[in-house]
């Protein structure tokens, strides 16, 4: 054992090779590049290090590689179904190219995302996947100063810090509310919780549809908290309690709608006939429910597969054609409406 080894008590690459008695470049090969090397000592080599419990250093590596093949994702929600699809979409792409992530949860909180990105910084990570366009001052300084590639998530905006894609909110609430009055109904209510700046975008499109339509504005109910299904049924309570009138009522994602949904059923409110209920995010449980809830579908998965692919590329200094994607949304209808 080399006397660095018996230092730390870690084995070390120099060790493997002299328990094989090859050069640490030939295990270094086998480790990174086992196509360079023949399968005979390929396999000598990686039963030495089984035995030994030889574990590569990651810091050493990255010293002496233009890359640290790392990079970090920052979301606000683990739970949320909507980030767990996007996740999958860049780990696909990114796994797939021998990258590993660093994960980060905000939980909503732009200053714990301050931090978050502050810690990061620091790990010599190659590029950065953020949720939202929305930071604060310093985090965009930060993340400015540090000329590494960026790609902002959900949503496409020309001012992005580097790069974006998502799709437009305000133009998925507008055209969600345009479909349901289009359907005929005239006194549509908005329910939002956690009212970030995408559920924020959302209610300026239904507010710019009910206008157009010269219909009321007032059946608004928010909340800053997250959402569940209680919720949505607590929404619905308020809303019919306030304006009995209420014909439909657009939630800002489909928990809410779910909630408020199953809230209907305890009343015994016929969906769609006594009142309509659409969500936003077309989750899995809008094709579970009874009956089966329109809601408006977004490319999650598609969303990260393609931030995880800007990223890659401009890691790899390779042209990127558009900057800024808007991926787009679908009205899915079902029977809610």
């Amino acid at each position: 054992m080399s006397s660095n080894s018996r230092k730390s008590g870690r084995v070390t690459l120099q060790d493997v090779a002299n328990k094989v008695g090859v050069t640490k470049i030939t295990v270094s090969r086998a480790i990174r590049t086992p196509e360079k090397v023949s399968e005979s000592l390929r396999l000598t080599i990686h039963k030495a290090i089984d035995k030994m419990g030889y574990v590569p250093n990651r810091a050493a590596s990255m010293l002496s590689a233009k890359q640290s093949k790392t990079v970090v994702l920052i979301v606000p929600s683990l739970s949320n179904g909507v980030f767990a699809d996007v996740v999958r979409g860049i780990n696909d792409v990114m796994l797939g190219q021998g990258f590993q992530i660093l994960l980060g949860h905000s939980g909503y909180s732009l200053l714990e995302e301050e931090r978050l990105i502050e810690t990061y910084l620091q790990f010599g990570i190659d590029g950065i996947i953020i949720s939202g366009t929305h930071h604060t001052e310093r985090s965009n300084r930060l993340l400015r100063k540090s000329n590494l590639p960026v790609v902002e998530i959900m949503e496409c905006n020309n001012n992005a810090i580097d790069m974006s894609v998502g799709l437009d909110h305000a133009q998925a609430g507008y055209k969600m509310t345009e479909h349901l009055i289009g359907k005929g109904y005239k006194n549509i209510g908005f329910a939002g919780a956690r009212m970030d700046l995408r559920a924020q975008l959302r209610l300026d499109g239904w507010r710019k549809a009910i206008w157009e339509a010269e219909l009321s504005d007032e059946r608004v109910v928010t909340s800053n908290y997250s959402s569940n299904y209680q919720m949505g049924a607590d929404m619905l309570t308020e809303i019919l309690g306030e304006w009995p009138d209420t014909d439909c009522i657009f939630f800002c994602n489909d928990d809410l709608a779910a909630g408020a949904l199953f809230e209907c059923q305890r009343r015994n409110l016929k969906v769609p006939k006594d009142i309509a209920i659409v969500g936003f995010n077309d989750l899995d449980i809008c094709s579970a429910t009874n009956p089966k809830l329109t809601s408006v579908s977004i490319p999650r998965f598609d969303i990260g597969e393609q931030a995880a692919t800007m990223l890659l590329k401009k890691i790899n200094d390779e042209p990127i054609e558009n900057m800024h994607l808007d991926l787009g949304f679908i009205i899915s209808e079902r029977g809610s409406t």
